[in-house]
């Protein structure tokens, strides 16, 4: 049996995290969630990486937290601390600075589903399938799962995942906007060249426009998202690869 891990591949600016347990289907140990944290970490502290593309050994995308170890804390305080272990890795995903796109074939199940909610872009192939499945096991959604849901599909097809435990399909999931697209080939594939375009561009021009929708995601006025995107904006038209880009556009007309 293999051993459980992250697997990192730099592919032209894009990293790709595969979480690799096939056997628990990628089920997220304290260990595992600790050593995706890391390389998101490390992807974010590498100058040659623009974007992160996170997807699941096949045959899943991620079962979810491995409930076995997470009972074996004998005190509150030990199971909390278990929690918050397997909360590290889509939490890490959640705060990266570079955009995140989740490639996602095959079951993405409780907290599997809050690593998928975790990025930016969803990639469905045909056989995704998402399911909170909290309640069916007796369990309270955890790591910020009904915060993540309602702002990924709003109010009501929330309630229908988390409450009525609904399971959502590829094509349901597009439906809904929990997904972006369903890709009929090679998701992983599609998502790497989909992430692939923010190799083109400047990485700090890539890190702040993130920091910027990030800023103007939450409650703020139209002026106010004017005056806070003006800065980055300014500073960007005074950088060689705006002045450099503008001149090759203009002598290709």
């Amino acid at each position: 049996m293999s051993a459980a891990e992250v697997r990192v591949q730099n592919r032209d600016g894009v990293a790709v995290l595969t979480v690799s347990d096939p056997a628990r289907r990628n089920a997220l140990s304290p260990a595992l969630s600790l050593e995706l944290a890391d390389a998101v970490q490390a992807c974010e502290a590498d100058e040659a990486v623009h974007a992160v593309v996170v997807t699941g050994e096949p045959p899943a995308f991620c079962a979810g937290a491995d409930l076995s170890l997470l009972g074996a804390g004998a005190t509150t305080a030990d199971r909390e601390q278990g929690l918050r272990a397997v909360y590290s890795g889509f939490l890490a995903v959640a705060a990266c600075a570079l955009p995140t796109v989740a490639a996602v074939d095959g079951p993405a199940v409780g907290a599997g589903l809050n690593l998928a909610l975790a990025c930016d872009v969803r990639l469905a192939g045909p056989s995704a399938r998402f399911d909170a499945r909290f309640l069916k096991l007796g369990l309270h959604p955890g790591g910020g799962m009904t915060w993540l849901i309602h702002r990924a599909v709003g109010p009501q097809a929330a309630a229908a995942m988390a409450l009525f435990g609904e399971v959502v399909d590829a094509a349901a999931a597009e439906r809904i906007g929990l997904v972006h697209r369903v890709v009929s080939g090679d998701v992983l594939e599609a998502a790497v060249a989909f992430a692939g375009s923010t190799a083109a561009a400047p990485r700090d021009l890539v890190l702040a426009t993130k920091g910027s929708m990030r800023a103007t995601a939450g409650p703020i006025e139209h002026s106010d998202a004017v005056q806070l995107e003006l800065g980055p904006q300014l500073e960007s038209i005074s950088a060689p690869a705006f002045a450099e880009r503008v001149a090759a556009a203009r002598s290709r007309r």
